[in-house]
């Protein structure tokens, strides 16, 4: 039998302080009505001084095991993808199994920025196919916050923080076809100009603020996307009709919007959050879908699509049957 990884609990989290596009307009050149037209994105959540990437990610991973019914002792492999870890190191993920009290276990983080997440998903079912993890914990945590330049209205009104997580269990493929059916990542370096952070231990010895050229990002974006969710697609042998939702990096609605139409997917078909929390980076697709599992909309035995495109540039897509 096929051994496969599939979804068993998903959790998130978010900090305590909500700041809505009014409220941003009192510290920032912008209004609500610029925000939402070019982004949809109303209200982001800010990290306070004691909100750190690991405390988020350790909520959202709690959530996560109670959903899936487990104890952090039965987790033998956690990874956390993020790009604006606690510290350079040691990685985020050994503070979130400390506090887990799970003691033993491998435990990393992934750096590829807005698509950690769907790496990281990549890697864990690799890992349980070969047979070296059984239960793990997969999750997306960032405090963008902390890397924007407040002075640059085109992009400090995009991001927030937050996180999300996903319990990944093996199980025997039984005939049910199950679990994660394919993923295909991808990167090119090339465009590394168009989505950056100027700052780094090697370069400046400084952690540096966020660098975007908006709209060579968008369009590079719905070009990638639309041509991953068809290679995955047929690497899954399942076509765009077979989709019952897509699960999106929430970057922004217009991007959604595009892609959507540029795969001729109807627009109910995509969970969107990122006007509740912004873009989230790598936190943004387990946000989401712990989100449009809560309120029901993903049911079991639908068929999801996972994408993400970040700095790098890096990108992605996950078929998931959950």
């Amino acid at each position: 039998m096929t051994r496969r990884a599939i979804i068993s609990g998903t959790g998130s989290a978010l900090p305590r302080t909500c700041v809505t596009n009014e409220e941003l307009a009192e510290r920032v050149d912008t209004t609500d009505e610029w925000i939402r037209e070019r982004t949809g994105i109303t209200m982001r959540y800010i990290a306070e001084h004691d909100e750190l990437t690991s405390t988020l990610a350790i909520d959202a991973s709690r959530r996560a095991l109670e959903a899936a019914n487990m104890q952090a002792s039965d987790i033998d492999l956690i990874i956390v993808a993020t790009a604006t870890p606690d510290q350079t190191f040691p990685a985020t993920a050994t503070k979130v199994q400390a506090a887990l009290g799970n003691h033993g276990c491998t435990a990393f983080d992934v750096a590829a920025v807005c698509s950690g997440f769907l790496y990281a998903m990549q890697v864990v079912d690799s890992m349980i196919r070969a047979n070296s993890a059984t239960n793990a914990l997969v999750i997306g945590s960032e405090t963008f916050s902390r890397i924007l330049d407040w002075e640059d209205r085109t992009t400090c009104v995009l991001f927030g923080d937050g996180a999300g997580a996903v319990v990944l269990s093996a199980q025997d493929d039984a005939g049910d076809n199950t679990g994660i059916l394919a993923c295909q990542m991808h990167a090119d370096g090339r465009h590394h100009d168009l989505l950056y952070v100027d700052g780094g231990p090697s370069t400046t010895k400084t952690v540096g603020k966020l660098r975007m050229k908006g709209r060579e990002v968008f369009r590079h974006a719905v070009v990638n996307l639309a041509e991953v969710m068809r290679e995955t697609l047929a690497q899954a042998g399942l076509s765009l009709a077979d989709i019952d939702w897509v699960v999106p990096h929430q970057a922004n609605a217009r991007i959604l919007d595009a892609t959507a139409r540029k795969l001729g997917l109807k627009a109910e078909q995509v969970v969107v959050t990122v006007d509740k929390h912004a873009n989230t980076s790598a936190a943004s697709v387990p946000l989401a879908l712990d989100t449009a599992i809560r309120d029901g909309r993903i049911k079991r035995g639908d068929i999801l699509v996972l994408e993400a495109m970040g700095g790098g540039f890096t990108w992605g897509a996950c078929i998931v049957r959950y």
